[in-house]
This record gives structure tokens, sequence and C-alpha cells, in this order.
């Protein structure tokens, strides 16, 4: 079983999607989790776009990175998940594993209507199942 650990700042969109699809998707091969640097809460549009794909994470609470590493895990990959943006403020992992970043923008940032905003959230959702799906390819 390989050990995938998603990263991002908050850990409460692009990261909780790409762990919610991996476990979906990934045929029972990956344990999978999340964490940011500063958690946050989940946000509501990002609850909702993965309700329309079949997945609920609405009581998936945010964890910290850092009490991941003060736990003692361990990963074979690490991916993370923020916006070239804020690529600099995403946390790293230390350790010895595959790392990956895969760069999507930021659900939180998006402006608008309600509608407007779900556009953005579903197409950020989108890219990262994609994202999931090819990773999931490649690792069997």
């Amino acid at each position: 079983m390989i050990k995938v650990l998603f990263l991002c700042v908050h850990n409460s969109a692009r990261s909780q999607m790409a762990e919610a699809f991996l476990n979906k998707l990934g045929g029972g091969r990956f344990e999978v989790e999340s964490a940011g640097l500063e958690p946050g809460v989940l946000n509501p549009y990002v609850v909702r776009a993965m309700a329309e794909a079949g997945i609920d994470i609405s009581h998936n609470a945010t964890k910290s990175v850092f009490d991941l590493f003060k736990a003692g895990r361990r990963y074979g990959v690490v991916v993370t998940v923020c916006s070239k943006e804020a690529a600099e403020r995403c946390p790293v992992f230390p350790g010895l594993h595959e790392k990956l970043h895969w760069p999507f923008g930021d659900p939180s940032a998006l402006k608008g209507t309600d509608e407007e905003i779900m556009a953005g959230v579903r197409e950020i959702r989108d890219q990262i199942e994609a994202a999931v799906k090819d990773f999931a390819a490649g690792h069997a």
C-alpha cells in the first residue's frame, strides 16, 4: 500500500478534494491523508462541489502538517496542491518520499455570485480529479 499525503496551506479545499478523490479512485491501493500549514475550516463551496461529484466531505476535519510530523507519520508520496502564487508558502514534509507539486487555483480566492464561485470551484475540482486519476494510473 502506498502512503500518500496531500498538502496545502489551510487543508480546507484542494488537499481535501485530492484526498477524497484518491480514496474513491485508488482501488484500495493507497493510504491517503491531507493536511495544511495553517489548518482552517472546510470551504463550503468545496463541500457542495464534492457532494455534486458524489463524495461527502462535510464531516472531514482539517489537519495540521506539524501534528502529522510530530506523530511520526511517513509517506511514500507527498503532493503539494498549492497555487503557483502560494507555492513558496506551501508546506514541505521532510523525509524520503516522492515529491510532486500540482499547482491549482485557490477556491477561497474566487469572487463573484454564488453561481460564479461554484463554477470556479467545479473547474478546480475537475482538474484535481483528472490529476488524481492520472496519478492512480501511474502508480498501479
